[in-house]
């Protein structure tokens, strides 16, 4: 069992275990922006209703976004548990990790499809829905709530997957379901003729079948991680939850701060430009998301490569591997950058034939990420103190950006401005902010790491910083 463990994160050279794991899960975060942005193309050219049912699908984002924080509490925890354990060869306590990340999402996810389902109306309002989006909202979403547990079981397992040294199988089912989903959009939305709906069905589905081979891959026994026989090992063992949960409480900050901030922008902008402005952050996010989702990635493949090398007590590799993703997540930010500002009218034009949505999502991506450039940097630092389990520091930098600088901009730019384009613009204020914040963290772990040689107990990190 032990010859399948991959011990290769601590031998072989960063450079290419980087382009090993994270070529996959950028490909795989890629195509899962994709997966989205699919979803908005062909709702946004449904006949008649395009820019409608665009901005009711923007409605949705506050309430997916609490969804995918419930998901990534349990799953990145787990993975990152996981990668730790696998570093220190404790297959055991790994295994019971696997089947709490499962018991955990079912949980989590049929909880939140009855709160959604009981009370969908008041809350799609309450996250800026108008009588001419919520139609269209509550149709999209009602299909999602009702497929949540499938969903977070799927994101979960999936990084899962990757952290036990088989990223190309999670890339693999990410591009089944992103090329399956594109197959059934138009079929459910426009032959069946089920609209906003069909595009919520296709996107479980793909899922649904995506999941089923996750399981069958972790029920073999032959695999160093696997799934017991026994229904008894399902049971929640709290201890182990509490560990994990503590780890994935970051990320799951940072996305419940995302509902809040998306809630205040939709409020702002019905507020100040109406549903067509709402409908402008639809595309503008799903096209900014993008890149976010590449630089994802590359965290993605970072993770288990830090986590193994950490948990192996090999801390220059831990900063090597750092370094180069960094680097590299800079410049796919920098490449945001130049498509948010010299390609806004061709990137807009993908999701919607309207001719005054389309200036107004083209003038806000350029508005929005003039600062784009070092979002990646930020990114990948914050990454690192999750990876190395310093909860409390990746908590604070996953809220500085969200909470500290964007949503007090949220508020005083529109009003000062009288206009949506404060909106637009509180965006690079607290790009530029938080990437201050971030950079001076950074430094200081790094020059702690960069003072203890490989074999120190890692405790004495953890008290230096």
């Amino acid at each position: 069992m032990s010859s399948s463990v991959p011990t290769e994160l601590g031998t072989k050279p960063i450079r290419s275990l980087i382009r090993q794991y994270a070529v996959p899960g950028i490909i795989a975060m890629t195509a899962s922006s994709l997966y989205n942005m699919v979803d908005s193309i062909f709702i946004g050219h449904i006949p008649g209703v395009g820019s409608l049912s665009i901005a009711g699908l923007a409605v949705t984002f506050p309430l997916m976004n609490i969804s995918t924080a419930f998901g990534t509490l349990v799953g990145v925890g787990a993975a990152t548990m996981i990668s730790v354990l696998l570093g220190q060869r404790n297959y055991k306590v790994a295994e019971k990790v696997l089947c709490n990340d499962i018991s955990l999402n079912i949980i989590t996810g049929l909880a939140f499809t009855l709160i959604t389902l009981l009370w969908m109306d008041p809350i799609l309002r309450f996250f800026g829905a108008t009588e001419g989006t919520l139609p269209y909202a509550r149709q999209y979403m009602e299909i999602i709530a009702i497929g949540n547990a499938v969903t977070h079981l799927y994101f979960g397992l999936n990084s899962i997957v990757r952290s036990s040294g088989n990223p190309r199988l999670a890339m693999g089912l990410t591009l089944f379901t992103v090329i399956s989903n594109a197959i059934l959009d138009p079929v459910f939305i426009y032959v069946l003729g089920m609209g906003i709906r069909g595009a919520a069905v296709a996107t479980v589905l793909c899922q649904a079948m995506a999941l089923s081979y996750t399981l069958y891959y972790f029920l073999n026994p032959e695999r160093f991680l696997h799934l017991p026989r026994s229904i008894k090992v399902f049971k929640v063992d709290w201890r182990i939850a509490k560990d994990s949960l503590a780890i994935g409480m970051g990320p799951f900050l940072m996305n419940i701060a995302g509902c809040i901030v998306v809630l205040f922008i939709n409020q702002q902008l019905v507020k100040w430009g109406g549903d067509l402005a709402l409908g402008a952050y639809g595309i503008v996010n799903r096209i900014t998301f993008l890149f976010v989702m590449v630089v994802m990635g590359f965290n993605q493949g970072m993770q288990p490569i830090a986590g193994y090398n950490y948990g192996a007590r090999l801390y220059s590799r831990v900063r090597s591997v750092f370094i180069q993703t960094a680097l590299w997540a800079t410049l796919v930010s920098i490449v945001g950058f130049l498509v948010s500002e010299f390609l806004s009218v061709p990137a807009v034009s993908l999701f919607t034939n309207d001719e005054t949505l389309k200036q107004l999502a083209a003038k806000g991506l350029r508005q929005m990420n003039p600062l784009f450039g070092i979002v990646g940097f930020q990114m990948v630092t914050s990454n690192l103190f999750q990876c190395l389990g310093m909860v409390k520091k990746s908590i604070f930098l996953s809220l500085s950006r969200q909470l500290l600088f964007l949503l007090p901009c949220i508020y005083i730019l529109p009003a000062a401005l009288e206009s949506e384009s404060g909106v637009w613009y509180s965006f690079p204020i607290s790009d530029g902010l938080a990437a201050i914040v971030t950079a001076i963290m950074g430094w200081i772990l790094l020059r702690k790491l960069s003072r203890m040689k490989d074999g120190d107990d890692p405790s004495i990190l953890g008290s230096q910083i």
